[in-house]
């Protein structure tokens, strides 16, 4: 094991991985007060139905593909400092959010989510790679999975408040949306004020050549490992289609956030988890094992008879789908140089990115033509083939070269 800093145990993560966590937590209970109600809004006064809802989701999630190369690699660029690219885009996102909550037709909705989205590709890559960079190697995997396990509770929590005020006072919607502004802010001062990046060697800028942004120029590990991220991208479509099914059968508001809490929970818990046991066994084991539980669960999701069974099979989901998020993570600082972190996972997020519009598209215009059943088995069958081929590049190859 390598020499960890002074101060720091194996078991210890260090002080800006844990206020940044908490950032985080409180930035997702902000979105998840939003985020889960725009199904219903969907189907009622933004209209659009899954089609647009495939689509807004989509190109939300792919409009700031560049920017999540860009800042990653920025990041690296201005040596290392990663902090106010962070705060950047927290403070963008939780200024368009809230503006979801006064408007009446899903075009404009398109419009702000894809600027809260940007908000997301300025900060994700910068922040990822500043908790590389203050995290010894072999913390890496709880780091980050500690950070999606927080992540993941804010979204519970958010879900949880706007399920509560739904279910209890005279609060509509819109005026729940709105009210996402105040986690968020405080997220954004906790960032400001309790972050503290670590001090880096001066770096000569000229002399460093740049991280390339040519995919040819990625080491064939790194460009098998995201195309398969990639593929499985296509399978993993947003969560907000298991709200649109549970509407579809029937729940309530409320049963819906409940169940998206629920859901949320397992991510955490399985983030946590999956963490801590991928530091003590292979990472693509556990990758392997959270995406073909995935697959099994999308089927079960696809086949759901009632409600009940379908908020337990989404739990299911939530927590094997939450094994491997953090994961994924601490394998892309694996690949990656030390001073190209920020570039690394900058090309993580953008693959997650580019692929979002037509994973949106394609599993909308399945749900629009065929049924949601489809759209989820559909996506089970991807998410088998990605695990497959997970299995085959990264596990039986480093077997064959072991032994």
């Amino acid at each position: 094991m390598a020499n960890l800093p002074r101060g720091l145990t194996p078991t210890r993560l260090p002080l800006t991985v844990i206020v940044v966590s908490w950032v985080s937590f409180l930035n997702d209970a902000a979105s998840d007060m939003v985020i889960p109600l725009l199904p219903l809004l969907f189907a009622g006064s933004f209209g659009g139905g899954a089609l647009a809802l495939g689509l807004v989701e989509g190109l939300a999630n792919s409009v700031a593909s560049f920017m999540l190369l860009w800042a990653g690699r920025y990041s690296d660029s201005i040596g290392g400092r990663r902090k106010g690219l962070a705060l950047a885009g927290y403070a963008l996102s939780n200024v368009m959010r809230p503006l979801l909550g006064l408007i009446h037709s899903w075009v404009p909705a398109l419009l702000l989510r894809s600027a809260d989205r940007v908000g997301k590709g300025i900060r994700s890559a910068p922040r990822d790679a500043l908790i590389a960079d203050v995290t010894p190697p072999e913390l890496r995997a709880r780091a980050f999975g500690f950070h999606r396990a927080l992540d993941n509770g804010g979204a519970v929590l958010g879900a949880l408040v706007a399920a509560w005020v739904l279910a209890n006072t005279k609060i509509s919607i819109p005026d729940m949306i709105v009210a996402s502004v105040i986690p968020g802010s405080i997220a954004v001062l906790l960032l400001f004020l309790l972050v503290r990046e670590p001090v880096k060697p001066h770096i000569n800028r000229i002399s460093r050549p740049q991280t390339p942004l040519r995919w040819s120029l990625l080491s064939p590990a790194v460009r098998r490992y995201l195309a398969i991220i990639a593929l499985f991208t296509f399978a993993r479509a947003s969560d907000t289609f298991i709200v649109l099914r549970g509407h579809e059968m029937g729940l309530s508001a409320p049963e819906l956030l409940v169940m998206w809490a629920g859901i949320n929970l397992a991510k955490s818990l399985g983030s946590h988890w999956g963490g801590v046991l991928a530091d003590r066994h292979s990472h693509f084991f556990i990758v392997r094992l959270s995406w073909g539980l995935f697959a099994f669960w999308y089927l079960g999701l696809a086949f759901a008879p009632d409600p009940v069974w379908l908020s337990v099979i989404a739990i299911l989901f939530g927590l094997s789908s939450g094994m491997s998020e953090g994961i994924e993570r601490a394998i892309v600082s694996e690949f990656a140089l030390p001073n190209e972190q920020g570039a690394a996972f900058g090309w993580y997020n953008m693959t997650l990115g580019l692929a979002g519009v037509p994973a949106g598209l394609l599993f909308g215009g399945l749900w629009t033509l065929y049924s949601g059943a489809a759209a989820f088995a559909f996506g089970a069958v991807l998410a088998a083939i990605a695990t497959l081929l997970i299995h085959i590049h990264f596990i039986t190859r480093s077997t064959l070269k072991s032994s």
